[in-house]
């Protein structure tokens, strides 16, 4: 073998063996961030899920808002992308415990009972002022944490959205609750592009953040601030915290 031709099988080799490398790096990188956000979310693959979505405001009870439609979708990506399958139920129909699988509920308590039930049961500090007339100042209002977040239409909308756990092993509950249905629609999308500092943040812990949403009559949802981290002040009962 001269030198010309041991030059070009040594080059072959070296193509082959980086090109080797590379693609096991990449499929491990891969595999490893799949792992993390199966992790996050509670869905390792071939599980179920829960998505229970809410009713339109001012709407008949088995109708849905399209932007809370299109967070349906938002998320439905993630649990494509984790290898899962989702069950979706309405907020009615949603009779059932939690940490048995991972849930995405969808909706403040003015249109979704099941957002009434985990705000009472898991983050007895939020209070979300329902009930009043439009053009009220307070409608829609959340309080937590001695801080007071307003909705004024078409300008400034907030939406908390938490992870939460009932305890190591069990299946989390990612609850969107916005004061409307565009702001739910920014929390599943804020939740999509940043689940991966989230995860890095809380690791597998709860967590209850506040979203604002900005400009919406010219932006929807696509303008979304982290407003404030809530976790210590939401889940305090208001009359410990007092």
């Amino acid at each position: 073998m001269n030198d010309d031709v041991r030059n070009i099988v040594l080059g072959v080799v070296a193509t082959a063996c980086s090109g080797g490398i590379g693609w096991f790096s990449r499929t491990y990188l891969w595999r490893r961030a799949l792992r993390r956000k199966q992790a996050f979310f509670g869905l390792p693959t071939g599980s179920d899920c829960l998505f229970v979505v809410n009713r339109q405001m001012g709407g008949k009870d088995s109708s849905l808002h399209r932007n809370d439609a299109f967070a349906l979708l938002e998320i439905s990506a993630l649990i494509k992308d984790c290898g899962a399958t989702v069950q979706v139920v309405t907020h009615e129909g949603a009779r059932q415990g939690f940490g048995e699988r991972a849930e995405f509920c969808v909706g403040g308590p003015a249109s979704n009972v099941r957002t009434t039930a985990h705000l009472t049961s898991m983050l007895p500090g939020v209070r979300v002022v329902i009930g009043l007339e439009a053009g009220d100042p307070d409608r829609g209002a959340i309080h937590v944490g001695g801080e007071t977040y307003r909705w004024v239409p078409g300008l400034v909308e907030y939406v908390l959205l938490a992870r939460l756990t009932a305890g190591r092993g069990s299946r989390p509950v990612f609850l969107l609750s916005g004061q409307t249905a565009n702001s739910n629609q920014a929390a599943a999308r804020y939740l999509a592009r940043h689940h991966v500092p989230l995860a890095r943040t809380y690791r597998d812990e709860s967590f209850c953040v506040v979203l604002k949403v900005v400009n919406s009559d010219a932006y929807g949802p696509d303008v979304t601030e982290l407003v404030a981290d809530v976790t210590a002040a939401a889940r305090t009962p208001v009359a410990a915290a007092a």
